[in-house]
């Protein structure tokens, strides 16, 4: 059978360097940090704010504007297996500067154009790919390319640059569009991208710290390195990747918990205003939300890395069981905000555990493959969970159903993460006829 995603264990170096005086994988997670920030504030928390004029001026309703955030990650989904792939066996900085070109100029296109069709072919294609390419999958690769034991708190810092631009970017994406218009901010945006990304990437990525006579974490001694364990160095092909276990125990839950924290954040300050509180109250119910998440993320990465994996998220899911809890029952600010914090909390430990725990369970070499794969799994139950509560609500005039829905897949995912085998299993090793060493 054709070896459909095979690796060499030394993949091709970016460049090589002289041994550096300092450890620099902490340089590449303040550069997650920032490009994760752009990707993500530029594109999904700015997208509500262009939403209203963008509809107005090409006289479509907000539905179909809408649609295009849709098709941009149904299109990135089914993208990210290959972007994971090639993140594994080429230069990150490459993959990376592409994604930058890419999501330039599709902020440049979206500026100029005249109709719906243009909004989503521009978001479905360079938009969707080069999101992934940029940020996301590329930035998660970079980190876990250079941490291990400190994988986990690594990854939780990186992400704090996602939170941060859920409470910056709303603000600045409205004051750009009031002094420069819907179609100069897509132009500022498109300048900006390039201009900060670019050079950041290319002037500091390194793609693994044996590219630059460094070992990960940091580590002087080889010996020191859980890498240097050669079942830690196996790349996995793809079909057994797919048949392990860890693979679907990592899938189904976090696919539940991703369909439940989007759907409870899009519709958490809807729910606060129909019960009475304030808009201006609610509003400050999703940031201080938002806020938590914040804190959130280092400290369960701090966490992953020093217990066993289904205990850190296990406590993630619940906490965000919890705080749904308060927040269904709650017909109070206090009780609302009480139940934002816990959730935003617990929620913030989502992404790092997810990349921290896939890491862990397949590996440097595969991680870019496995974390591909993942998303097309996950994807369907995420885009799921903010309509489904929509509708709901719309049938039958409450958000409690969808609550106690939501609430029934945190209990699930808490149940199914006890299937994961922390670290394994290892797969049984094969070395192919080209020499490279593969899980069989």
């Amino acid at each position: 059978m054709r070896d459909l995603a095979t690796e060499p264990a030394n993949p091709p170096a970016d460049d090589r360097r002289e041994a550096p005086k300092i450890f620099r994988g902490w340089r590449m997670v303040g550069i997650a940090f920032i490009v994760d920030f752009i990707a993500v504030g530029f594109f999904f928390y700015s997208f509500g704010i262009f939403l209203k004029p963008i509809a107005a001026d090409l006289s479509e309703s907000r539905f179909g504007i809408s649609l295009a955030l849709s098709i941009a990650n149904g299109v990135g989904a089914l993208g990210s297996p290959f972007i994971g792939r090639a993140l594994d066996r080429l230069p990150i900085r490459r993959i990376m500067m592409i994604g930058a070109f890419s999501v330039s100029s599709g902020f440049l296109m979206l500026s100029r154009m005249s109709a719906l069709w243009q909004l989503y072919l521009v978001m479905g294609t360079l938009l969707a790919f080069g999101m992934s390419m940029m940020g996301g999958l590329a930035s998660a690769k970079l980190v876990a390319n250079w941490f291990e034991e400190k994988r986990g708190r690594a990854l939780g810092i990186a992400t704090i640059g996602v939170s941060f631009s859920g409470l910056v970017m709303p603000t600045v994406a409205t004051w750009l569009i009031s002094v420069v218009g819907w179609r100069g901010g897509f132009e500022v945006y498109a300048i900006l991208t390039v201009a900060i990304v670019v050079p950041l990437v290319a002037l500091f990525v390194v793609n693994r710290p044996e590219d630059d006579g460094s070992r990960p974490d940091g580590h002087a001694d080889r010996n020191e390195s859980p890498s240097d364990d050669p079942a830690y160095e196996l790349s996995w092909r793809t079909g057994a990747l797919i048949r392990n276990r860890n693979f679907w125990a990592i899938a189904v839950p976090f696919s539940l918990a991703f369909s439940s924290l989007s759907a409870v954040l899009v519709h958490m300050v809807p729910h606060a205003s129909d019960v009475g509180i304030p808009l201006y109250r609610a509003a400050l119910v999703a940031s201080i939300a938002a806020g938590a998440g914040a804190v959130g993320k280092p400290l369960f990465g701090l966490v992953i890395d020093r217990i066993d994996p289904r205990v850190a998220i296990g406590a993630s899911f619940s906490g965000q069981l919890l705080g749904l809890v308060l927040f269904m029952q709650g017909d109070s600010f206090e009780v609302l905000l009480t139940g934002a914090v816990v959730f935003g909390f617990s929620m913030g430990g989502v992404v790092p555990l997810h990349g921290a725990v896939t890491a862990r369970a397949f590996g440097r070499l595969s991680f870019g493959k496995a974390m591909g794969l993942l998303r097309p799994v996950q994807i369907p139950f995420h885009m799921i969970g903010v309509p489904l509560a929509g509708w709901i609500f719309d049938t039958t005039g409450s958000y409690a159903l969808a609550f106690r829905i939501f609430a029934g897949f945190y209990v699930v995912a808490i149940v199914l993460v006890s299937w994961l085998h922390p670290g394994g299993p290892t797969p049984r090793p094969r070395v192919g006829s080209d020499g490279e060493t593969r899980a069989a």
